[in-house]
């Protein structure tokens, strides 16, 4: 049973410890209570009695422990992170639990996926003193000869520079191998097959001719990809309290997830800021008609829902859709990035400035828009010369 002495500070200020037996052989637990000025007697006696049972139970469910007890818990996992030992461990008991509260479900998720699939398997077991350079660079090469893409490669390389980075910073290896491992560059083969990463005009208008013939859902999912750049995740996360009809707005302040472990859900944007986009008026008609029409069949917050269902769409579900969209009418290596590469460049080379389509895109740097989406076809390429040469005219006469 808890024990209440009525105590002062050398201040004079009012303060009751309650103290606790734990039984033979185990020191009490004390705990302080400081009343508010101001209170009376009854409520005072009142609030101290249920602090005095929630402390009872806490001592009682092992939840209070002693100043010496946590010290030598903190001591004990000290200890345990001195027997760390190989990369799997120390990703195990330190990197992932560190990250996991610093990035997002996706990212702890694919951090976890390329841990678990690549980087445990090959260098896992080796003590995190003993890699060498040599060891992460035949490592990255080997998933290069297995034919993965280059952001795949990039994608381990990452991982494994923040993992010894903070190994290096903790002290818990004397030097970072990876200061001398090179950022990865793409294949040969792999660079002849991203030069062309989006739709010219042409093409994109084709995409759209053959949406006439394709549900009132996907026309306009399809169209506003096409239309505003906006991402996958950014789309399946639009709501009805996003769309500005009067002035033909959305605005972008959710993405949707998918992973195994939480299952659909909504995040911030990918740079944690929301914007608000305009929209062509005509795809504007068409959100307006897909309202009346959902609204007919139920009530949802959200603007792509699952069939039959007020909850949204999964984002995986469009990359499906475009599949088979691509495989009807021919189009090539159609998926939703690839629209949104096409808006930008088809922007940029016609007279778009950087500044507002990176704006639009939702990046935080211009320079990620001007790196990834840039792509100058032979018509853009020609009008450049043109300009050029009117100038040098222009100069002359």
């Amino acid at each position: 049973m808890a024990h209440i002495r009525e105590m002062q500070t050398k201040s004079g200020k009012v303060f009751y410890e309650i103290s606790v037996s734990r039984g033979r052989g185990k020191s009490k637990l004390y705990k302080r209570w400081y009343p508010t000025e101001g209170w009376s007697k009854r409520t005072i006696q009142s609030k101290l009695n249920k602090v005095a049972r929630d402390f009872e139970k806490e001592v009682e469910n092992g939840q209070a422990v002693s100043r010496a007890e946590t010290k030598q818990k903190e001591l004990e996992a000290l200890q345990e992170l001195a027997k760390i030992q190989t990369l799997k461990q120390y990703g195990e008991m330190v990197f992932m639990p560190f990250k996991t509260p610093k990035v997002s479900e996706n990212t702890r998720c694919s951090f976890q996926r390329c841990l678990d699939k690549r980087i445990y398997p090959a260098l896992g077991s080796l003590k995190m003193p003993e890699i060498t350079s040599a060891d992460i660079n035949a490592f990255l090469l080997s998933i290069q000869k297995e034919g993965k893409s280059h952001a795949t490669v990039i994608k381990h390389y990452t991982i494994l520079k923040l993992l010894f980075k903070m190994a290096y910073m903790d002290d818990s290896i004397p030097r970072n191998p990876m200061d001398k491992v090179e950022r990865p560059t793409p294949r040969k083969d792999e660079l002849i097959k991203t030069e062309i990463k989006s739709y010219t005009a042409d093409e994109v208008m084709y995409i759209l001719d053959c949406l006439e013939n394709e549900s009132l859902k996907w026309q306009l999912y399809l169209r506003l990809l096409i239309d505003t750049g906006i991402r996958r995740g950014e789309c399946c996360g639009l709501q009805w309290k996003n769309v500005d009809y009067k002035n033909c707005t959305i605005t972008i302040e959710n993405t949707l997830y998918y992973t195994p472990q939480k299952g659909v859900y909504l995040d911030t944007p990918k740079n944690g800021k929301k914007r608000t986009i305009d929209v062509d008026p005509e795809i504007m008609e068409l959100l307006r008609k897909h309202q009346i029409s959902q609204a007919s069949q139920m009530i949802s917050n959200f603007v792509f829902t699952q069939d039959d269902s007020i909850e949204p769409m999964n984002p995986q579900s469009p990359t499906k859709f475009m599949k088979r969209f691509a495989d009807k009418y021919n189009i090539e290596h159609l998926h939703p990035h690839k629209l949104r590469h096409s808006f930008a460049s088809i922007a940029i080379t016609n007279g778009a400035d950087v500044a507002s389509v990176s704006e639009k895109l939702g990046h935080s740097d211009k320079a990620v828009t001007l790196r990834m989406y840039t792509h100058a076809d032979a018509e853009s390429m020609k009008r450049a010369s043109q300009i050029f040469r009117d100038a040098l005219k222009r100069k002359e006469a």
